[in-house]
């Protein structure tokens, strides 16, 4: 199986070689074309810069529908606080670890590398039996599924779907929640007037982070959260002033790492010391089984330039109210389908800019007036902290189709090579199926991938041998709309 899967790792390796951040996937969309016009095949491009490559079918069947491989260009670009690693630059350092392929410090981007890979290699391969493919791969998915939400429906004549973005071999994927980002600013006050001569940096580092849809049930700590924590436990003691604070780095990822400077004068640095090390230990209890490597650091450090201006105190307070307000985690559990989260929230990104504070929140549900619900419930706490918000990123969710013939074609296969029948479910994650689906309503969609363990975060990884038995999967798939 390794010798058959050979050509896609080591597409593989060359895709993971090329930047490709969400908003700048310009340089492996220029790479994908130069191989297109390398090989003969004919590519078109929306507004949007979403692209398809056109695949005819091998010999066969003149009837055999065309087929649609989708994947997205983009990657979640996390690494760890220590990485010197340039997004913009430098190319993913794959590491091979047994049956596992991880990076050095940094996402993989196996979420969606992986598609890609698995699409050029099927079509680089003339022995192949297939019917007619189109391999759609979007743009800017992991910010907001901004691609598919302006996709071109005419770019595709298929109307056969197969979205190579789940993460877990084994199972097809039939339906997703929906979502919407959330922005929230905060007006702060600052002043010239004398600083605390105390100032510390407060920072909590080594959280396990994760996917901010499928990790959401896990237990994983939120780093925001933990620091918000541990600044209300210190202005219950004595009062503190803010100079900056920030955490977390995108809106689908849970925060691994956030970090609060502040001054607080009235309290002695050992008794701080020791409040925020039996804190510590509070939150490593609470996080024993999901995650026990929380780090929480307290340090003294200069107080910063005197004509730099800092929060007030009571906008310092506004910050700490409304940082514990927010939610985050698991608000419902489905009451239809058994053990699916319904819906969530992911308290994702702080920072400072231009006097405000800015948090993003991103919300999903699988039942769209409970996710109206949630937003409304962060939009009532931000009113009431003075804060203004801002609504981005909505998509839908995609109801599942189970008398899907696709959904019937992929089980009978599957079951016939496998000797036992796959897994059917519905994620709590945003997939582009909806969206696609609501703008192509005849498309018939599935999802189906490889097994990723820990997207979003740099202790992403593949599982190689999976990747084989998509493969085995795969082909068989498309050589079945060959037969009369």
């Amino acid at each position: 199986m390794t010798n058959q899967i050979e050509p896609i790792l080591q597409y593989f390796e060359n895709v993971s070689a090329i930047p490709r951040c969400s908003k700048k996937e310009h340089q492996i969309a220029d790479w994908i074309k130069r191989w297109s016009d390398d090989k003969g095949f004919n590519y078109s491009v929306d507004k949007a810069g979403n692209l398809v490559i056109r695949i005819p079918a091998t010999a066969g069947d003149k009837k055999a529908p065309v087929v649609v491989l989708q994947g997205h260009l983009d990657m979640v670009c996390e690494k760890t606080p220590t990485s010197q690693h340039n997004f913009e630059s430098d190319p993913i350092r794959l590491v091979y670890d047994g049956d596992w392929i991880t990076a050095t410090d940094t996402t993989l981007g196996a979420d969606n590398g992986i598609a890609i890979a698995m699409a050029l290699a099927l079509a680089d391969d003339n022995r192949i039996e297939h019917p007619p493919l189109e391999l759609l791969f979007t743009v800017d998915e992991e910010t907001g599924l901004t691609g598919a939400q302006k996709l071109d429906p005419d770019l595709i004549t298929g109307r056969i779907l197969l979205n190579l973005d789940s993460e877990d071999e084994g199972v097809f994927t039939v339906g997703c929640a929906g979502g919407e980002d959330i922005r929230i600013q905060l007006p702060l006050v600052y002043t010239n007037d004398s600083l605390p001569a105390h100032c510390y940096r407060l920072s909590a580092a080594g959280l396990h982070g994760g996917h901010s849809g499928i990790d959401i049930d896990k237990h994983f700590a939120n780093a925001n959260k933990i620091v918000a924590r541990a600044l209300q436990l210190i202005r219950q003691q004595a009062p503190l002033q803010l100079i900056s604070i920030k955490g977390g780095s995108a809106h689908n990822a849970i925060p691994r790492d956030a970090e609060a400077i502040f001054a607080c004068s009235s309290m002695e640095s050992n008794k701080l010391t020791d409040m925020i090390s039996d804190f510590e230990d509070q939150v490593q209890t609470e996080h024993q089984h999901s995650d026990p490597s929380i780090k929480l650091t307290l340090e003294s450090i200069p107080p910063p330039d005197t004509d730099q201006p800092f929060i007030t105190a009571e906008s310092t307070f506004k910050i700490i109210d409304l940082l514990l307000a927010l939610p985050h985690g698991v608000a419902a559990m489905s009451a239809d389908v058994q053990g699916l989260v319904e819906t969530s929230n992911n308290l994702a990104t702080i920072t400072l800019e231009k006097n405000h504070l800015v948090v993003q929140t991103s919300q999903r549900s699988s039942v769209m007036s409970r996710l109206a619900e949630i937003n409304h419930r962060v939009d009532a706490i931000a009113a009431l902290a003075g804060a203004a918000t801002t609504h981005k990123n909505s998509y839908p969710a995609w109801q599942p189709n189970m008398s899907s013939p696709l959904l019937q074609r992929c089980r009978d296969l599957y079951t016939r090579l496998n000797k036992r029948e796959p897994v059917v479910e519905i994620i709590h994650a945003g997939l582009e199926c909806g969206l696609i689906g609501a703008k192509i309503p005849d498309m018939d969609i599935i999802s189906l991938g490889p097994t990723i363990k820990n997207p979003h975060s740099p202790e992403e990884k593949l599982y190689i041998p999976s990747v084989g038995r998509i493969w085995e999967f795969l082909l068989a798939l498309l050589k079945s709309y060959m037969e009369p």
